[in-house]
């Protein structure tokens, strides 16, 4: 498909219930491009009220709805938006400052077809810093980075893919995978800042510990649909 006017990067971000930390997170954002080097689609899976005062504010985003879930939620954002690049968010993480920049650089590498940013917790807490060598350590001996850390990709390369599984759960950790198959990913340096709210919220290490436990169930073969029933039983949610 030839798109015309076309921006540079396409920012996806899937949302349910999120309306104050998505509020944080536009503030950050270039909402108006002038040069549309980029644009911003965000993907309600509500419908959540409280996006309203969001919705006039912002009127440069591209404002959707979708069924419930974060891979049809980014799959329909993908399936509209018109950048060479995709880079799809959380709605409590910060995107780093030059993090456009670094994906025109990357632009240029012909055999990187993906790739993330440094995962650092929002937090002055020393459990903070551990937590982050150890995503730190996966990234670099597993080649193998969460959604949280704004994964990105090139656009001809998610649509051959098929784009995000439609499952409840490790829809991140699949495409990922599925990347590795198709060409090198660049884990950046540049630091993307991710609300520690759930980590406060369910224990610092009890959270992390929770997560490598499911990665696990899920490298031996369980399936995400029986994951995302653990996950939800634990009230540890995404």
């Amino acid at each position: 498909m030839t798109r015309t006017s076309e921006p540079f990067i396409s920012i996806i971000i899937p949302v349910l219930r999120d309306a104050e930390q998505l509020a944080r997170l536009i503030n950050t954002l270039p909402v108006v491009s002038v040069e549309r080097s980029s644009e911003i689609i965000v993907v309600d899976g509500g419908p959540d009220p409280a996006l309203e005062e969001l919705r006039v504010r912002f009127p440069n985003i591209r404002w959707l709805q979708s069924r419930i879930g974060r891979g049809p939620q980014m799959n329909h954002g993908a399936a509209v938006s018109n950048g060479q690049w995709l880079c799809f968010i959380h709605a409590d993480t910060c995107l780093p400052v030059g993090w456009d920049h670094e994906i025109a650089r990357i632009n240029e590498m012909s055999d990187v077809v993906g790739g993330s940013f440094r995962f650092v917790l929002d937090a002055e807490n020393w459990q903070a810093r551990l937590l982050e060598r150890g995503v730190e350590w996966r990234v670099r001996w597993l080649d193998l980075p969460f959604g949280d850390q704004g994964l990105f990709v090139r656009r001809d390369v998610f649509e051959v893919m098929g784009g995000f599984k439609s499952w409840p759960l490790m829809e991140d950790v699949d495409i990922v995978r599925r990347l590795r198959q198709r060409g090198r990913l660049w884990h950046s340096d540049l630091p993307i800042r991710v609300s520690p709210r759930r980590w406060r919220r369910d224990g610092w290490f009890l959270r992390s510990a929770g997560n490598l436990c499911l990665l696990m169930l899920y490298m031996a073969g369980m399936s995400p649909e029986r994951l995302a029933r653990i996950y939800y039983r634990r009230n540890i949610r995404g």
